[in-house]
């Protein structure tokens, strides 16, 4: 159904009720005023009739009854009256427009009735004589004062159509009056209620403007005072709307910033198990998005039956747990699931909270802490249990020639220096990381290739047959930002383990460059190469291809250890490619700062 407006509701209702309470008055009016007039008439022709009565009742007394006829003849002519008298038994005597002697008896004439029983006899009725609509007033007459007896009546009349057309021209200027206040009327109420839906209209487009969020406009209707009250009311209510609005917003931010800021996942479900809320920890932990997570299923988004059950028993019995999820098979990530009731400000529960925490790193820790254990104590063990065997020996069964003694001392003195450079290098280590930590190292940019030819001296005062198998390859123009003594250590590191490890004639090749983004140090040797299985663990602590080769050549198992954090702490990478059979190549990346 099709609904109106306001103007069209109220205005044309409000014009019918003018329009018909302007016709009924005029209606009324009119009959009052007719009313009236005819009262009026009907007195001045009483009137008229006795101030003839006198005269009348001489001649009738007389029995003159041409002198009736010549008085009605001439006082009808002069006053416009009718005028006739009629005798006791009905008989005309005299009229002012008709013969008598013509005329019917008029005993039954209701005003000749009347006036006969001594009463001003009154009647409105159509003439057959002159046809039209008449008042007839009769005076009823006496030959003698004090006589009672009725000899004769006196009747005057007049045409009402006169009195009609006094009371049409009179209709039709009322009517032309109650048109120009109908239309008046109708114009100001137009206007009025025009104005009124307006005003109703600036509220309804100002409520729907906030419904929208444009809560900054405000209302203003310069109408009445009530109107005025509701847009004020709606003006102050969008004020308190945007101050919770903006309390709320703020509120949320604040909410979204913590949960942002959480080295933790947070993820909270409904009680049909939907996702209502999660922070973007929770959804790269769970590999989706936080758009894409959002409304949907906990089995879903999280992908794992423990999850899953995990969150149904919290639901369900409101028991806080925990468990440990892996995503990715064995070397994927872990997630630890902490699990409570989510619960309202009323206490109710209406879901659960599940608190993510990424162990994946943690647990890589603790099993290289553990290894790591266990290789210091199985490294350190081997040294210190040969030297106690042989001073266990020389202490209990001292051997009695020199020599043999002084064989004993120098595998207790080789394991000494065994467990020496153990140590040291551990303690290199523990260095470079705290320094990798604090990033407190000093880097100054420099050329690389003096720092190469410092290394090469420095293996050729230790190893001069070996220092004749080195060959460098290094432009004079690159450089980088360096901390040169650890970048040495890191090289001579390479450099000794592709002389030691390659045949004693084959040389060893060392050359840096550069590219676009970074400078390139590379070690390559000839040697016997790497089998493909041992290139990922080569740079973890005392992993050895060759256990027994490289205990006999007093390795300690660190070394690469120690060129990969060295490496690192430079922002670059140590890789390694090997063929068995054609030899290894040590590849350090560093990113590229400056040009000499």
């Amino acid at each position: 159904m099709r609904r109106l407006g306001l103007l069209w509701q109220f205005y044309p209702p409000l014009l019918t009720i003018l329009v018909v309470s302007l016709v009924l008055v005029t209606g009324f009016s009119g009959r009052a005023m007719r009313s009236f007039m005819v009262e009026h008439t009907t007195q001045n022709l009483e009137a008229f009739a006795r101030v003839l009565s006198p005269g009348i009742a001489t001649q009738t007394e007389s029995g003159d009854f041409p002198a009736i006829q010549k008085t009605c003849l001439r006082v009808g002519h002069e006053s416009g009256y009718r005028l006739t008298v009629i005798l006791d038994g009905g008989k005309v005597v005299g009229d002012s427009n008709e013969d008598p002697a013509l005329m019917e008896n008029h005993a039954q004439r209701p005003e000749i009735k009347s006036a006969f029983d001594g009463t001003v006899g009154v009647s409105q009725r159509y003439s057959s004589t002159l046809g039209h609509q008449r008042l007839y007033v009769a005076v009823p007459g006496f030959d003698s004062p004090g006589v009672q007896t009725v000899t004769y009546v006196v009747r005057t009349s007049v045409s009402l159509d006169d009195l009609g057309d006094i009371m049409g021209k009179l209709y039709g200027e009322i009517a032309l009056v109650s048109l120009a206040l109908v239309v008046l009327a109708g114009l100001f109420g137009y206007i009025l209620a025009r104005k009124l839906s307006l005003s109703l209209k600036h509220l309804q487009h100002g409520a729907e403007a906030f419904a929208q969020g444009n809560l900054a406009g405000r209302i203003k209707v310069d109408d009445s005072l009530e109107i005025n009250a509701v847009a004020a009311s709606m003006n102050h209510m969008a004020d308190q709307l945007a101050d919770r609005i903006r309390t709320a917003e703020n509120q949320q931010k604040e909410l979204e910033a913590v949960l942002a800021s959480m080295s933790e996942g947070i993820l909270a479900v409904d009680s049909s198990e939907n996702i209502i809320r999660l922070n973007s920890k929770a959804a790269s932990m769970l590999g989706q998005s936080k758009q894409y997570a959002l409304g949907r299923s906990i089995q879903e988004i999280g992908r794992h039956p423990d999850l899953t059950r995990l969150t149904q028993k919290v639901l369900i019995h409101g028991e806080a747990g925990e468990t440990d999820v892996r995503y990715g098979g064995q070397g994927g990530r872990l997630i630890q699931i902490q699990a409570s009731s989510l619960v309202n400000l009323e206490g109710e529960r209406i879901g659960a909270l599940l608190v993510l925490s990424d162990m994946t790193e943690l647990r890589r820790l603790e099993t290289m802490r553990r290894d790591f254990v266990a290789n210091v104590s199985h490294e350190l063990k081997t040294p210190v249990t040969s030297i106690k065997g042989f001073v266990e020996t020389l202490l209990d069964d001292p051997p009695e020639s020199r020599a043999d003694a002084n064989h004993f001392l120098k595998i207790i003195n080789r394991q000494t220096d065994r467990l020496e450079n153990i140590i040291g290098d551990l303690l290199a280590l523990s260095r470079l990381e705290e320094e990798n930590r604090t990033g407190n190292l000093e880097m100054i940019e420099q050329p690389l290739r003096p720092m190469l030819e410092r290394v090469i001296r420095d293996l050729a005062s230790r190893n001069p047959q070996a220092a004749d198998r080195l060959e460098i390859h290094c432009p004079e123009d690159i450089g980088s930002k360096i901390n040169s003594p650890l970048l040495e250590q890191a090289m001579g590191n390479l450099i000794d383990n592709a002389l030691i490890y390659s045949p004693d004639d084959s040389p060893v090749h060392v050359s840096c460059s550069k590219n676009e983004f970074s400078i390139v140090l590379q070690v390559r040797d000839q040697g016997p190469g790497i089998s493909v299985e041992h290139l990922p663990r080569l740079f973890e602590r005392f992993y050895r291809i060759d256990k027994a080769r490289s205990r006999r050549l007093g390795g300690t198992g660190l070394g690469l250890a120690i060129v990969k954090h060295i490496t690192q702490i430079h922002g670059g990478q140590a890789t390694v490619k090997s063929t068995p059979g054609e030899g290894s190549s040590f590849t350090l990346t560093l990113p590229l700062e400056a040009e000499k």
